[in-house]
C-alpha cells in the first residue's frame, strides 16, 4: 500500500500564528480526519499542502509527487465556495471541463441530481449546504485519487451528511485513494475516519489510528480523593469541582485492572479535544 500524502516537517510561519512541525503520513485506502479548535491551524495546513500558501520549510508529497504535479489528482473542497456567485450551477460543469482533462460531464450531473442540484440555478442562490454539495459534485467529477477537504459537510443534515460518508467510504474502497477531512462534527469522523490528526494552536498533538485511540483512553468520573488516589501516569488531564471530578484516562484497560472499583467510560473525540484544551495538566 503506497502513501498518497506524505509531510515531512512543515512549517508555516505567520506574525502571530505558527503551524508545525508537522509530520504525517496517509496510506491509500484510507480516511485521515483532521481535528482541532477554530484557529488551531487545520486550513492553514491544508492550503500549505496545495501550496495555495507557501510553507515556511518541510516538505509535502501528494500522491508521490510535488503537489504542483498532482493537481489533475486532487479533488478539493474549502471552507467556502470558491465559485463566482453570478453563475448557472450546470455552467461550473463547463468551466471545469477546461481545467481537468479527466472530467465526466454524465458524472458531474449523476452528482447534481443525487445531491438534488438545479442546473439552471444561480450559485448565489444556494443555501451554504447547497454551494458545499457543489464543490463536492465539483471535487468528485474530475475522478481524482485524493480529497482534500476542509468542513465539506458543513451545513448538510444528517441524511445528506450520511450519503456524503458513504461516498467517500466508496472512495477509499480503492487502496490508490485516500481522503483528508477537517470537520467540527466529529461524530462523522467516528463513523468513517481509520486514523484521526489532533491539531492545537499549531502543533500536532496527537495522530493515530482512530480506534485505537477511542480504545486507549476513557473519561472517569470520582470523587477528588479518589482521583487524588490514582497514579498521574495514567492521567492526561483533569477537570475538578467542588465535589467530584472527571479525568482523561490513558491505556484504558490497564487502569479498569488496576483501578476495578472506579468508573471509565469509553470517550468520544469531543471528549477527547476538550479535556485536552481545557483540562488540567497531570
Amino acid at each position: 500500500m503506497t502513501n498518497c500524502i506524505e509531510i515531512k516537517g512543515l512549517v508555516k510561519e505567520y506574525k502571530t500564528f505558527a503551524l508545525g512541525p508537522i509530520d504525517l503520513t496517509v496510506p491509500g485506502g484510507s480516511i485521515l480526519g483532521l481535528i482541532g479548535e477554530n484557529g488551531a491551524g487545520k486550513t492553514t495546513l491544508i492550503k500549505s499542502m496545495l501550496g495555495i500558501t507557501r510553507p515556511s520549510a518541510g516538505e509535502v508529497s501528494l500522491l508521490g509527487t510535488e503537489p504542483d504535479r498532482a493537481k489533475e489528482d486532487i479533488g478539493v473542497v474549502m471552507d467556502d465556495c470558491f465559485f463566482s456567485e453570478y453563475l448557472r450551477v450546470k455552467d461550473v460543469g463547463s468551466v471545469l471541463s477546461r481545467v481537468y482533462k479527466g472530467w465526466d460531464r454524465a458524472l458531474f450531473r449523476d452528482y447534481l441530481d443525487k445531491f438534488g442540484l438545479t442546473g439552471a440555478k444561480n450559485i448565489k442562490e444556494l443555501s451554504r449546504g447547497m454551494r458545499m454539495k457543489l464543490s463536492l459534485a465539483a471535487a468528485l467529477a474530475h475522478r481524482p485519487k485524493l480529497l482534500l477537504l476542509d468542513e465539506a459537510t458543513a451545513g448538510l443534515d444528517p441524511v445528506m451528511r450520511d450519503e456524503i460518508l458513504d461516498e467517500f467510504l466508496a472512495f477509499v474502497s480503492d487502496e490508490d485513494h485516500a481522503v483528508l477531512i477537517s470537520s467540527h462534527i466529529t461524530s462523522d469522523l467516528e463513523k468513517v475516519a481509520d486514523y484521526i490528526a489532533y491539531l492545537h494552536q499549531g502543533k500536532l498533538l496527537m495522530c493515530d489510528e482512530k480506534d485505537r485511540l477511542l480504545e486507549n483512553y476513557g473519561r472517569l468520573a470520582c470523587t477528588k480523593a479518589d482521583l487524588d488516589q490514582v497514579d498521574r501516569g495514567y492521567v492526561v488531564a483533569a477537570r475538578r469541582s467542588q465535589y467530584s471530578a472527571e479525568a482523561l484516562i490513558r491505556r484504558r484497560d490497564d487502569f479498569k485492572r488496576t483501578y476495578p472499583r472506579l468508573t471509565v467510560e469509553p470517550v468520544t473525540l469531543d471528549e477527547l479535544m476538550v479535556f485536552i484544551v481545557k483540562g488540567e495538566k497531570a
